[in-house]
């Protein structure tokens, strides 16, 4: 059975796959052709984090293919009344796949280890899969195809998203420079490293213009915990480590002058939401080079895509 989990599972093969069924899925759908591949089929959408992108591209898509997407929020749920290994299977007898949105990433190889039904890690503290996909479809549109796409750079916070990206990218050839002080300490996933790492495609630098030098695409994603903030301010109890992170990242901001220095042609991207004078500046997301909501429709279609591949389906559609 097929699981999405960390992209440690899937061949290159695989990832061009579901590059060449979103990319088929978008093109029918823009010319007006229905996709309903999956009617009468379910998907479970179990959600421990807030969402947006994720809840509407997975919710459209399954609409779209002709199925059907039951949103579950867990706080509405019993399942901080049971043991969760029990509540988890019960769950999965309701549809055909489940998509988890999982405060850990160690729950959601739990529901996959079922093999009830296909599983999505659909953003835990260690990987998310659903963006670094949609990534590779975005970049290869504007790049002219994927094989075109010769290096990334990935500025800020090592993160579940810099986790996935960096080894699907890795996968295929792709270049892959990270400019990051550090990493998020409950994201390491030390074998996921060490996999990106063989391929010898990955480069970590603290120098910004070596990161961003000859990048055709350039990365970042939130380094201030949202949890930090209270009405707008800063609470309290976080406010010494808030002031740390300033210290240590502004350096690396995503911004309009970083990327006319070291990379005038790279298009720019963040997986959203903008926290705007933190990881990114509002003239890097308004930039004529920016492809940020692009990027954030690309979810749509490249889960529609997961969807499609997880339940064995691409035969009928490539």
């Amino acid at each position: 059975m097929r699981h999405l989990i960390s992209l440690k599972e899937q061949t290159r093969d695989d990832l061009l796959t579901l590059l060449k069924l979103a990319e088929t899925i978008k093109r029918r759908r823009q010319a007006g052709e229905p996709t309903n591949y999956l009617p009468r089929q379910t998907l479970i959408m179990l959600f421990q984090k807030t969402s947006t992108r994720t809840r509407l591209s997975f919710e459209a898509g399954m609409t779209e293919l002709g199925g059907h997407a039951i949103f579950l929020d867990a706080k509405t749920t019993q399942f901080s009344l049971t043991d969760f290994r029990d509540e988890i299977q019960a769950v999965m007898r309701f549809g055909q796949i489940l998509m988890f949105r999982a405060q850990k990433a160690a729950d959601v190889i739990t529901a996959a280890a079922y093999d009830r039904v296909p599983v999505i890690d659909a953003c835990s503290e260690k990987y998310h899969p659903a963006q670094a996909l949609s990534d590779l479809l975005t970049m290869s549109e504007a790049a002219g195809g994927i094989e075109k796409v010769k290096k990334i750079a990935w500025l800020g916070i090592e993160n579940n998203v810099s986790n996935t990206l960096m080894l699907a990218a890795a996968k295929l050839g792709i270049k892959v420079a990270i400019a990051a002080p550090e990493a998020d300490k409950n994201s390491v996933d030390p074998e996921l490293n060490a996999v990106a790492g063989a391929t010898g495609l990955v480069k970590r630098t603290p120098d910004l213009a070596e990161a961003l030098t000859d990048a055709d695409f350039v990365h970042t994603d939130t380094w201030m915990n949202m949890e930090f903030f209270e009405n707008g301010q800063v609470r309290p109890e976080f406010k010494s480590e808030y002031e740390r992170r300033l210290r240590v990242f502004a350096p690396y901001q995503l911004n309009a002058e970083a990327v006319e220095r070291y990379a005038p042609a790279a298009r720019i991207m963040h997986c959203m939401p903008c926290h705007v004078g933190y990881e990114i500046s509002r003239d890097a997301i308004d930039h004529p080079h920016s492809i940020i909501f692009d990027q954030a429709e690309n979810r749509l279609h490249m889960q529609k895509a997961m969807l499609v591949w997880l339940l064995e389906k691409e035969k009928e559609i490539l």
